[in-house]
């Protein structure tokens, strides 16, 4: 710490609720992505959109849900593990 610098502690209770706002931020991206592909979807079937923009956008999506299921598993491996342990 630097001379001068006030040390800001947060409370387990604030530091849950911060994880649980980026876990929500994290799924609504997800859900967002979701939308975006329908949207999409919907434009290539009426003739507005181009099969690679329906690629690309399918596999950001796909990419998005790998990712979100990749921080869930590790998210119970981590959970599972702290309550493996014995104080």
């Amino acid at each position: 710490m630097q001379p001068g610098t006030a040390e800001v502690k947060q409370t387990p209770s604030e530091l849950t609720g911060q994880f649980g706002q980026y876990l929500k931020q994290a799924i609504d991206g997800v859900h967002n992505q979701e939308q975006a592909v329908h949207e999409v979807n919907d434009r290539f079937l009426i003739g507005q959109a181009d099969v690679s923009e329906v690629m690309i956008t399918a596999n950001q999506a796909h990419l998005t849900l790998q990712l979100a299921t990749q921080v869930r598993n590790k998210v119970i491996e981590s959970y599972q593990e702290i309550m493996r342990m014995q104080l």
